[in-house]
């Protein structure tokens, strides 16, 4: 399945947890994998704390930190900063499926990471079924 998120800004870190029960759910899937891959570049996928927004924003502002816009990157695009986001965080998470639910801790949640937006961009979610 490929999804569609939309973003708002140019660091933006999105709860995704939902959409990708939604596809677990919609299947039927009782038990299995479930591979959450984003093929993009300059945007990727996460899991952790969901439960407290500020996560998440504490993460980018690390990150934006880690990886400062003002350098001298060589990319003629601009968008240097996006793409060593990208690596440091990862472009697929793979989340075990048990009863039909995501097994995830108590408070985490799966983020799609934006790091050269506003975009609309893909979120691939492949099941696999036990």
């Amino acid at each position: 399945m490929r999804l569609s998120v939309k973003t708002y800004s140019q660091t933006e870190m999105i709860d995704v947890t939902t959409l990708v029960q939604q596809q677990v759910t919609e299947i039927g899937m009782e038990s299995g994998l479930c591979l959450v891959f984003v093929p993009h570049t300059t945007a990727a996928v996460t899991i952790n704390e969901s439960a407290d927004p500020a996560v998440a924003r504490d993460i980018l502002m690390v990150l934006n930190k880690i990886v400062p816009w003002k350098e001298a990157y060589r990319h003629m695009e601009g968008n240097s900063p996006a793409h060593l986001k990208t690596s440091i965080i990862g472009s697929s998470e793979t989340i075990a499926v048990e009863k039909g639910r995501l097994v995830l801790g108590t408070w985490q949640g799966i983020f799609f990471c934006e790091f050269d937006g506003p975009r609309t961009r893909k979120l691939d979610i492949r099941l696999i079924r036990a």
